[in-house]
């Protein structure tokens, strides 16, 4: 913009980029046409314009109400007052409900990056693994950011799009130019909000300095350590060896689930003599080394291992790396392990899908577990009702900061998924034409707000570690409840009520309670796998290859079926110290759920196979067995209120329930006479109305699964396959495909939908 004088100049209002945007939403102003802006407007809005503090939030990087971002084609609009960011189709929603007129408007373009041909020749050396790169699109591949960007930065003024771009600010009066440039110049340099949540790589952010680093304890006259030629003082293992700092011991590390590793040695020396912290021989460089501490129970920092390596004459300068780091295991590991492709369909070529319902999630940092989640949820009709297609009503009743209000990103995320407005190939490189590995991935959403806000306060949520995608959902549906306790609640599709017989073996007395869940999270019974010979056959090539010194043979998992961990789920338990009532006393009791699920139902049913490294499910249809009565019963009409009122009135499945425990209920009514209560009360009081649930036939088809790869639930990665439109669909982070192969085997969720009868 080239001002004309220090009191009277003019702003262009359309024109192209931001103007046009401008020109068509104030009433299709033609390009090019200059509007006069005079000192007294500005200087009307010039108190609204603020320099952010430290405590404030700047959403620089995404919208309030969508995923438009400054590479957005409308850019981003940040309020000069409130902070606030919005895409082009919602910045004049704020202006018309807050009267703020003055927005920074952010407008990046990517380009490649252009290649630095001064340096020598040859290969750049690689990065250093991260355990975050389990986590992205691609696999391991850890290759830098191959794009740069342009920014175009303005002051635009509302309503009527009025443009002051950056570099024309100098030109300003002094008693304007002082207050904007300030401003502008504090929004560009602040930490965005979501660059507060932003990825760490995970080493980084796990490895504190250990408490024991500044005064550890060393033994006099300790063993010199050589600089190679180690081995396990207790088992003679040459690889994944520790040195322990303290009295100088070298021994193995711990044994991994798939039986590689090392025998314990170095853990259950630490069991022995509490000496805390041992480093990792092999890993040792001039830069640093991995550095355990028992005590603390996590990978560590030592400011001072230089000196503490010294004390056995070891001198870290001259040190090399010969052995992998523990995140680098990790890494192996996952890949080793045949599952791996198989959980990520990498081994075919899968034909990418987009549009509508096919959105891929960014991941934000060890964020898969949250990805598949929702993926899952949003395709759930009852979500996409509550959420979804009240958009428009959620978004209207948004309050001031609608960034830390639930139901307005989770509308936001679900629109995001479900709208396909971000449903996209990646962009091309600068040639016009994408690499092979491009063409599955989408930009997709990158649900920084909605992962900040679901996390806010929680001890796990809030990190940037990976989480247990169960734990994550129970915690969304906590968080559902919580916000839909006056209005319609999706979360019905899950609820359902479990009952359990407890009996006391004293008094051969029985008690029903009803609890309210919305997983069901089944065993893994070992002794129900079906290929028991191929496991023993594997334990003992293990044996001879680990006594000889081999590479393990392949892994292998039991095969137990489904139905199995069903039982399993129902399997009696024995209570210890169970307080009787017919006793007055503490007894031993066995608490059982019924084989006939007589408990009501849910349209939607998940279920958490319980984690074992070893065991693959069989997953299918499910249909409960039929539960069949005696044909005559002399029950009093307070059994049939009963079993009405715990059944929300349905006869059908209240005379299921009457015969499920025709031989019990006349135990249970005579243990409350003697206790002075009449039956209809004790009755009454075991079967309470408890929250509502939906009830209906108990046949189910598999509609999704969350599968899972790595060494616990807390680490590793997620991916999750959808049927839609009657195909199966995998949706991993920002790659969604049509899949060739669903390992339903190898699930760790598993959602089931009810089908009519």
């Amino acid at each position: 913009m080239h001002l004309t004088s220090r009191a009277h100049w003019t702003a262009r209002l359309g024109g192209g980029g931001l103007g046009t945007v401008g020109a068509a939403v104030c009433g299709g102003a033609a390009a090019g046409v200059m509007a006069e802006l005079s000192e007294e407007a500005l200087l009307s809005v010039l108190p609204t314009i603020r320099v952010p503090k430290a405590g404030d939030r700047v959403h620089k990087d995404e919208c309030a109400f969508s995923f438009d971002t400054p590479e957005s084609e409308g850019g981003l609009y940040i309020c000069m007052n409130t902070f606030l960011g919005f895409g082009k189709q919602y910045v004049e929603r704020h202006f018309n409900k807050t009267g703020q007129r003055v927005y920074l408007h952010l407008r990046r373009t990517r380009r490649p990056k252009e290649e630095d041909t001064t340096t020598g020749t040859g290969d750049p050396p690689r990065k250093k693994p991260t355990r975050l790169a389990i986590g992205v699109e691609g696999g391991f591949d850890l290759s830098e950011e191959k794009y740069e960007y342009d920014e175009d930065v303005k002051i635009v003024i509302l309503p009527d799009y009025l443009e002051i771009a950056r570099d024309g600010l100098g030109g300003l009066p002094d008693i304007v130019r002082d207050r904007v440039t300030s401003a502008v110049e504090a929004l560009l340099s602040a930490d965005s909000a979501s660059r507060k949540q932003e990825v760490q790589a995970w080493d980084g952010e796990v490895r504190q300095v250990s408490k024991h680093a500044f005064n550890l304890k060393q033994l006099d006259n300790p063993a010199r350590i050589p600089p190679c030629g180690w081995k396990c003082s207790k088992c003679d293992m040459r690889e994944n060896l520790w040195l322990n700092l303290t009295d100088g011991s070298i021994l193995c590390g711990r044994r991994y689930f798939d039986g590689s590793g090392g025998n314990n040695h170095a853990v259950e020396h630490y069991r022995e003599t509490n000496y805390p912290l041992a480093v990792k021989l092999g890993t040792i460089t001039p830069d640093g080394a991995d550095v355990y501490s028992y005590d603390e129970d996590d990978m560590v920092l030592d400011p001072n291992l230089a000196e503490h390596l010294s004390h056995f004459g070891i001198d870290m300068l001259k040190m090399q790396k010969t052995d992998k780091t523990m995140t680098e295991l990790e890494i192996d590991m996952n890949q080793r392990i045949g599952e791996w492709e198989l959980i990520q369909e990498s081994s075919v070529p899968l034909k990418p899908l987009f549009g509508p319902g096919y959105t891929g999630i960014r991941n934000l940092g060890n964020s898969c577990y949250l990805n598949s989640v929702v993926q899952v949820l949003f395709s759930i009709p009852d979500f996409q009702r509550k959420y979804v297609d009240k958009l428009e009503k959620i978004f209207q009743n948004a309050p001031t900061d609608p960034t830390q209000d639930f139901s307005t990103q989770v509308a936001k995320l679900g629109h995001g998924l479900l709208s396909g407005e971000y449903s996209k190939p990646a962009p091309e490189s600068g040639d016009g034409e994408q690499v092979p590995e491009q063409k599955e991935v989408q930009d997709g959403i990158a649900p920084r707000m909605f992962k900040a806000l679901i996390g806010k306060g929680h001890p796990e949520f809030s990190t940037n570690r990976q989480q247990d995608a169960q734990e994550f959902f129970l915690h969304l549906i906590n968080m559902v409840e919580r916000n839909c306790r006056s209005s319609e609640n999706p979360n019905e599709v899950f609820r359902f009520l479990v009952e359990e017989k407890i009996k006391c073996l004293a008094t051969e007395k029985v008690k029903y309670t009803q609890r309210v869940d919305y997983i069901m999270q089944l065993p893994v019974p070992m002794d129900a796998a079906l290929n028991k010979e191929e496991l023993l056959e594997y334990e003992e090539k293990k044996r001879q290859a680990e006594e000889e010194k081999l590479p393990l043979p392949e892994l292998v998992r039991a095969q137990v079926p489904f139905s199995s961990c069903l039982e399993a789920y129902g399997a009696p338990e024995q209570v210890d110290d169970f307080w009787s009532t017919a006793l007055q006393a503490k007894s031993v009791a066995v608490k059982v759920i019924p084989k006939t699920l007589s408990a009501s139902l849910p349209s939607f049913c998940p279920f958490v196979v319980g984690f074992s490294g070893l065991a693959t499910v069989g997953a299918g249809n499910l249909a409960p067995r039929e539960s069949r009565g005696p044909g005559r019963s002399r029950l009093g009409r307070w059994t049939s209120n009963a079993s009405l009122l715990s059944k929300n009135n349905s006869l059908e499945r209240a005379v299921d329930w009457i015969f499920s425990h025709i031989d019990d209920l006349d135990a249970e009514a005579a243990m409350d006479i003697s206790e002075g209560r009449s039956a209809a009360d004790s009755i009454s009081e075991s079967v309470p109305v408890g929250p509502k649930v939906r009830d209906g036939p108990g046949k189910y088809q598999l509609f999704a699964f969350i599968s899972h790869m790595g060494t616990s639930t807390m680490c590793g990665h997620y991916v999750c396959h959808i049927k839609k439109e009657g195909r199966w669909v995998i949706y991993n982070d920002q790659k969604v495909c049509a899949s060739e192969k669903p390992p339903k085997d190898l699930g760790y969720i598993y959602f089931y939908q009810r089908v009519a009868s």
